[in-house]
């Protein structure tokens, strides 16, 4: 009778693992939501520019969330991933804010054509939850450049970071903080784009 009661003592310890083990979890995905660029003005030149596809460290390219635990120390959330590669969206916010700034007559993702006058070559740096230091941050940084197509010749290059803080404490407030830094690095990155560049070709 004692072996019986330990056995259904045993049995009955185990059930609420048993039963948890039947639970599925599935992703979470999100996007990048960036404000759309304001439309360009009237057209004053015949300058094109072809944009690549943003390049990226290859933890960036694996689809989950980024956090940084340490300066060094890399993790993923595994349950919350990105529905659309960042760097595609990266670059489609680029394109917008190239034609909106009225400096080109054609903007365009690059294909090989030959037949344009610039190319843009861009990197998207970071991407990343910061778990360090105090509180919670986001980091956002870019770096980018323009070559003259005829001469492969660098024409302009920069730089940008930002860094904000994350005051909903959820991976919703994360990415809705990423979406306000990278809106306000994409900007920084492009407002040193020379205007006089149409004149230089």
């Amino acid at each position: 009778m004692k072996r019986l009661s330990i056995a259904l003592a045993f049995l009955l310890a185990l059930l609420p693992a048993l039963a948890g083990c039947g639970r599925v979890r599935y992703p979470r995905y999100y996007t990048l939501n960036l404000p759309p660029a304001p439309d360009p003005p009237a057209q004053e030149n015949r300058t094109s520019i072809a944009v690549r596809e943003f390049q990226s460290p290859g933890y960036l390219r694996q689809g989950p969330i980024v956090y940084r635990t340490t300066a060094q120390e890399i993790g993923f959330y595994e349950y919350h991933r990105w529905a659309a590669d960042p760097r595609k969206v990266v670059t489609s916010a680029v394109i917008d804010h190239l034609r909106a700034s009225g400096q080109f007559s054609m903007v365009a993702t690059y294909d090989g054509n030959p037949d344009i006058d610039y190319v843009f070559s861009g990197k998207l740096e970071k991407l990343e939850e910061l778990d360090y230091e105090a509180g919670v941050k986001v980091e956002v940084a870019l770096s980018a450049q323009i070559t003259r197509a005829s001469t492969g010749a660098t024409v302009w290059s920069n730089t940008v970071s930002e860094v904000g803080t994350v005051t909903h404490r959820s991976i919703p407030g994360v990415v809705a903080q990423m979406n306000g830094a990278m809106d306000l690095a994409i900007n920084k990155l492009l407002s040193t784009v020379p205007a006089p560049l149409a004149s230089s070709k």
